[in-house]
C-alpha cells in the first residue's frame, strides 16, 4: 500500500511541475535574440518574431518569423515538451519594422493572416499574427491574404509553398 501512495503523490508532483511550465510567460526580444533556424540576431529584421519557451532554467528559442515559430511545433523532431509557445503581436507593433520586443501574444490564441504580400523576417512567406480578428481583417484588406485561427492554420502553409505561390512584398523600404 506504502508504494502505491508514494507512486501517486509522485505522479502528482510531476503533473504540478508540468502545469507550472505549460504557462511559463514570453520573455523581452533583446540584441542577443537570435534565430534558431538562421542563427542572426532577430533584431535585425522586419515582421514579426516569436519565440517557444522551453523551461525557466533554458529559456527561449527565438525565431524570425511567426512562420517558424509555428513550424518548429509541426516538426516531428523538435522539443515538444515546452512552456509556451508566443509570436510578435501586430496590433500593438509600431510597424513592420518594428514589431516590439514585449507585445507577445500566445500563439494559439493569436489570429492570423495567411498568402499575404509581405515577407518574413528572413525572406519567404510569412503567417501575420494579430491578437483580435479586426486587426487581421484590416492587415489582409491592405496587404492581401486571408484570416485564420491557429487552429486552422495547415502543415502545407507553414511547412511549404506551393510552387505557384504568388510573389511577395518585403516589409523593407529599400526594396
Amino acid at each position: 500500500m506504502k508504494p502505491l501512495l508514494i507512486a501517486a503523490l509522485v505522479a502528482l508532483s510531476l503533473s504540478a511541475c508540468k502545469e507550472d511550465t505549460a504557462t511559463l510567460p514570453p520573455e523581452t526580444m533583446t540584441a542577443e535574440a537570435v534565430g534558431r533556424y538562421c542563427g542572426m540576431n532577430l533584431m535585425e529584421h522586419a515582421g514579426p518574431k516569436g519565440q517557444v519557451v522551453l523551461s525557466r532554467e533554458l529559456g527561449a528559442y527565438w525565431f524570425s518569423s511567426a512562420r517558424d515559430t509555428i513550424a518548429f511545433t509541426m516538426m516531428p523532431d523538435e522539443v515538444k515538451d515546452y512552456g509556451g509557445i508566443y509570436v510578435s503581436d501586430m496590433d500593438h507593433a509600431a510597424s513592420w519594422d518594428d514589431p516590439g520586443a514585449d507585445n507577445w501574444i500566445d500563439a494559439r490564441k493569436a489570429v492570423y493572416v495567411v498568402g499575404s504580400r509581405k515577407e518574413a523576417g528572413m525572406g519567404g512567406a510569412e503567417v501575420v499574427p494579430f491578437g483580435t480578428r479586426a486587426g487581421a481583417e484590416a492587415f489582409a484588406a491592405q496587404n492581401g491574404g486571408t484570416v485564420q485561427t491557429f487552429t486552422e492554420l495547415t502543415a502545407d502553409e507553414i511547412l511549404g509553398a506551393p510552387a505557384d505561390a504568388p510573389a511577395t512584398e518585403t516589409g523593407h523600404a529599400n526594396h
